[in-house]
């Protein structure tokens, strides 16, 4: 089976993610001295980390089960070791209730499935219902993680690292009584010096943000949490689509984090991942990929997701949105040394393929996995001047051939090409969400 892009028509929830590659594994492997096609540049000298769920019993929906974290160890042209393991949260250890005595969140009981990012010195674990969870580059688990004790609030799982400051930037979200949202902020040696209110209507699913270089854009979109489906028999994601709810674009400057938010209405439309924004004069350019609508009467994934763009006038008030291709992607990536900046490039998962979109020319280049599945390709950057076509993507691809999973590295400069090297791993990697590179 190859793996459709979150939004390519995937079969319905209760089914698609027990079968093939979607199938968790039963156990934790380390395998030493892995064997390689090709050659690995010998630049790489780092952990490649993949989050995703992993349940150890049936659940509802692909997005409850237990968080395992895939990794591999590049070193001196060679692949050192993989490893998996499962993130042992406090409720993956021993039951913990999802709420405390006084019916606030116990944030501490958590699927950490969801995405792996590393800022000041810590690796976090991350789902956006629960606090993050520190790991070791070994795939070992410290445990929860609440900056000192200042963060009491779950913690999105796309945070944003601003290449200029070094400051983390994110937002917890999940709580039924107002606020529904915060924004939060930490300084680059990781002390969190931000934590303010963010008003909207209701408590919707808002999964992703956007960040550029002076602006903090949220994404108040109309998938709203169901109190019917969170107290229901059944275990399914407790959110769907509302007729009524509208969908905005929030706009806090990040000079003043406490000011006020502008809100830009824009049509309907659900947004799990933004490629990129950036300023441009009086206006902010976001890229994210697009679906018109989702999960309606259930959370499957029946309509595909196209890569659009939102020009945010801030001089006019007005927002312009347009499409920007018609193929079915999800998990877009760019260099991260320019998040929040310009970039030219955005990769993204396709049907057995990787896209790598030219943002500046709205061309796009594929790379052919043929019949293999892909997960998110990340970028590498390489030694010297800093550039997008110096590097390399890396990435989880599924063989249905042989029922196996190899680390794919692609170079930036030759996108189409053959891959440069190809890690071949001693078990599959199931089909999971998003990971990090993290330089030795």
């Amino acid at each position: 089976m190859t793996q459709p892009s979150l939004s390519t028509g995937l079969p319905t929830t209760g089914d698609f993610f027990r079968r093939g590659n979607y199938a968790p594994v039963a156990d934790e492997l380390t395998e030493y001295d892995l064997p390689v096609d090709g050659a690995i540049p010998p630049e790489l000298d780092g952990w490649y980390l993949r989050n995703g769920p992993n349940p150890r019993q049936a659940s509802a929906h692909w997005f409850l089960g237990d968080g395992m974290i895939h990794g591999v160890r590049v070193e001196h042209g060679a692949a050192k070791w993989y490893r998996n393991r499962w993130v042992r949260t406090d409720s993956f250890v021993a039951d913990f209730p999802l709420y405390n005595s006084d019916g606030s969140r116990n944030l501490r009981a958590a699927t950490s499935n969801t995405h792996v990012v590393n800022h000041a010195g810590k690796t976090l674990a991350l789902v956006e219902s629960s606090l993050p969870y520190e790991i070791t580059n070994e795939l070992e688990t410290v445990g929860a993680y609440d900056f000192g004790g200042k963060l009491a609030d779950a913690m999105t799982a796309h945070p944003k690292i601003c290449p200029t400051t070094g400051e983390l930037h994110f937002f917890g979200y999940g709580s039924i009584f107002a606020p529904h949202v915060t924004y939060h902020r930490a300084d680059a040696n990781g002390e969190l010096i931000v934590n303010r209110p963010v008003e909207v209507k209701a408590l919707t699913m808002m999964h992703d943000f956007a960040m550029t270089a002076e602006h903090i854009v949220f994404l108040d979109l109309p998938i709203v949490f169901d109190m019917n489906i969170a107290i229901g028999a059944e275990r399914d994601m407790p959110y769907r689509w509302s007729d009524s709810y509208g969908a905005r674009l929030g706009v806090l400057r990040r000079s003043d984090p406490f000011g006020d938010i502008r809100w830009f209405e824009i049509d309907p439309c659900y947004v799990f991942h933004v490629a990129n924004a950036h300023d441009e004069g009086d206006s902010i350019v976001l890229q994210a990929v697009r679906y018109p609508e989702l999960w309606r009467r259930a959370s499957d994934f029946d309509v595909e997701g196209v890569l659009w763009e939102w020009r945010i006038d801030l001089a006019a008030g007005a927002v312009r949105e347009r499409q920007l291709d018609d193929s079915g992607v999800e998990f877009p990536r760019i260099d991260d040394r320019l998040a929040g900046l310009p970039a030219r490039y955005t990769v993204a998962v396709g049907e057995n393929s990787w896209l790598r979109y030219d943002l500046s020319g709205g061309t796009a280049v594929r790379h052919d996995l043929g019949t293999g599945g892909a997960g998110e390709a990340v970028f590498v950057p390489g030694h010297g001047h800093a550039d997008e076509s110096n590097g390399w993507y890396l990435g989880y691809v599924y063989d249905p051939e042989r029922d196996g999973s190899d680390l794919v590295i692609v170079d930036a400069a030759d996108f189409g090409g053959d891959p440069v090297a190809t890690i071949h791993l001693p078990r599959r990697v199931p089909y999971g969400f998003h990971g990090n590179w993290i330089s030795a």
